[in-house]
């Protein structure tokens, strides 16, 4: 995981896992149905299968730090599993994008962009989570990637 991704996910799970409860826990670096997520908050209950990924469907918020190529399939991925929350952290722009209502086939009905420095409502069912963004660190774009 590079240092900047690396850093965004440290201070993200520190800011998830101090928050009140209500979720059977915040995981860095974790495979749901195989595939990797860098971040993810797990419904209560949520237990991993004999090869230690959980399931898609497990997952409250899923947090990742993707270069544009690597989104559309994750954003439809998450949509089609009917993960409600669906967060891209962009740092060479400086701004996450909030993905919520999924809709299974299509993709997420909602997005919302916020800028590095403000804080990041998560809404769920019994609560909204908070994420403050001001100390996530940027790093220039690649040259060529188009914003996803």
């Amino acid at each position: 995981m590079p240092d900047v991704q690396r850093r965004i996910v440290t201070a993200a799970r520190e800011q998830l896992v101090r928050q009140p409860g209500g979720h059977g826990g915040v995981l860095a670096d974790v495979r749901l149905e195989g595939r990797a997520a860098a971040l993810v908050l797990l419904a209560p209950g949520a237990v991993p299968d004999p090869a230690g990924h959980y399931r898609a469907v497990d997952a409250l918020v899923v947090l990742d730090v993707l270069p544009a190529p690597e989104r559309a399939e994750r954003h439809r991925f998450h949509a089609a599993a009917g993960v409600p929350l669906y967060v891209v952290v962009d740092p060479g722009e400086g701004v996450c994008t909030v993905h919520s209502r999924p809709l299974p086939g299509v993709g997420y009905r909602e997005a919302e962009r916020v800028p590095f420095g403000n804080d990041l409502f998560l809404p769920l069912a019994e609560r909204t989570l908070v994420l403050e963004t001001g100390d996530f660190p940027t790093e220039p774009p690649t040259p060529g990637a188009a914003a996803g």
